[in-house]
């Protein structure tokens, strides 16, 4: 018989999947462009849409923190399930699109719940090696979840620009778990409803981690929203499939990410990550075929499997477990604002320089955060040299 411990460690995993449907509908972006191309800029906005719920995001994820360490990760949880279902799967319906927009933006609210939620419970449950490993099991479980639902979409969108708004059913799946598996952390170590604000919110060490969890998605979103336009040519079902062998590579490493921590550092790890997504940029710029592109994908699939635990586990050991939550909600914030603007700061390059160009860009910027990273880590390794040598 199936222990109730794993069926909780199921639906936390389950959870955590349901956040990537937000960027899910990419393979059905050109559809709307050209169903809504009787409007003024219709293909700027069409591609919003698929951001739009990263800005309310952001902007509920500082609210869910709190909300999280006041009122309890569950209750949370099961109204975001709820709401998330309701708005993801209105696309479906409406015929306007304003209406879309605003459902797109209830979207956010929702998913907002659901990431920090999700994340927060995970770090109320595991420690030490055993979160690292369960960290890289989300991490892969995202990916493998992400590789599967655009597939699906890809192929609900050669059907038309609608159906694969019903992708967000899926929160309707995992309502049932959070309801009967998952039981409310215990307030001592989850974080006391009352005397939250007496333990001072550590800023200063925690503006590194929001910073560079913004820097990431705004670089790493640049694919989601501009690619199906770069492969407009393709039909939407190899937009999907070339987005979803992105996620194959991703998938392998999160599952190595206990073995990788375990031998390098939080800053070693980062600079992999944006080493990746540089070569991922600029692959794509160079490439003629759509199989090179392809390739450039699946290099740049080490990032998104890095990137969620490593910026998770660092946040964890920085932030109080009094304050998990609004921590938690925090870096979501930073990373939703980073999706949100990623085709805001790319729309100035892409209109005087084009797509392959702004990728270019992107890769570079890439390498620089890359650098600095290695440079962070080398610096703490050799700090750290002469204790590990006196055997401290």
């Amino acid at each position: 018989m199936v222990s109730r411990i794993t069926l909780r460690n199921i639906t936390l995993l389950l959870g955590s999947t349901t956040t990537v449907l937000v960027a899910i509908i990419a393979p059905a972006l050109p559809g709307m462009a050209e169903a809504f191309a009787s409007l003024p800029n219709a293909d700027f906005w069409v591609r919003q849409t698929l951001t739009m719920p990263a800005l309310f995001m952001a902007m509920g994820a500082l609210f869910a923190g709190q909300l999280l360490d006041r009122v309890g990760r569950r209750p949370v949880l099961i109204v975001s399930l709820i709401l998330m279902g309701l708005s993801g799967t209105a696309g479906f319906f409406l015929n306007s699109l304003t209406a879309i927009m605003v459902s797109r933006a209830i979207l956010g609210i929702a998913v907002a719940g659901i990431t920090s939620g999700f994340t927060t419970l995970i770090l109320d449950s595991f420690k030490g090696d055993e979160l690292n490993k369960f960290l890289g099991y989300q991490a892969a479980a995202v990916g493998f979840a992400s590789m599967l639902f655009l597939f699906a979409v890809g192929f609900l969108a050669e059907l038309g620009w609608r159906p694969p708004f019903l992708i967000h059913l899926f929160p309707f799946i995992v309502l049932p778990g959070v309801i009967f598996f998952i039981d409310e952390p215990e307030r001592d170590a989850a974080g006391p409803a009352m005397g939250v604000e007496k333990v001072p919110f550590p800023w200063r060490r925690l503006a590194p981690v929001y910073v560079t969890t913004f820097t990431g998605m705004a670089i790493f979103f640049i694919f989601p929203v501009q690619l199906p336009f770069y492969l407009s040519n393709e039909g939407p079902s190899q937009i999907g499939t070339a987005l979803a062998l992105q996620t194959v590579s991703s998938v392998f490493v999160a599952l190595l990410y206990q073995r990788i921590k375990a031998r390098h550092s939080y800053f070693a790890i980062f600079g992999v990550v944006f080493l990746t997504l540089s070569l991922n940029h600029f692959i794509v710029s160079l490439s003629t075929t759509f199989l090179v592109i392809i390739a450039g994908l699946i290099i740049g699939g080490i990032a998104p499997g890095l990137f969620p635990p490593n910026i998770n586990g660092w946040l964890n050991s920085i932030a109080p477990a009094e304050l998990r939550g609004r921590a938690v909600g925090l870096l979501t914030s930073s990373l939703l604002l980073g999706q949100f603007a990623s085709p805001l700061i790319a729309q100035p390059f892409i209109t005087k320089f084009e797509l392959p160009t702004t990728f270019a860009i992107a890769g570079a910027l890439a390498l620089g955060v890359a650098l600095v990273f290695a440079a962070a880590a080398y610096r703490q390794k050799t700090d750290l040299a002469p204790a590990v040598k006196d055997g401290i």
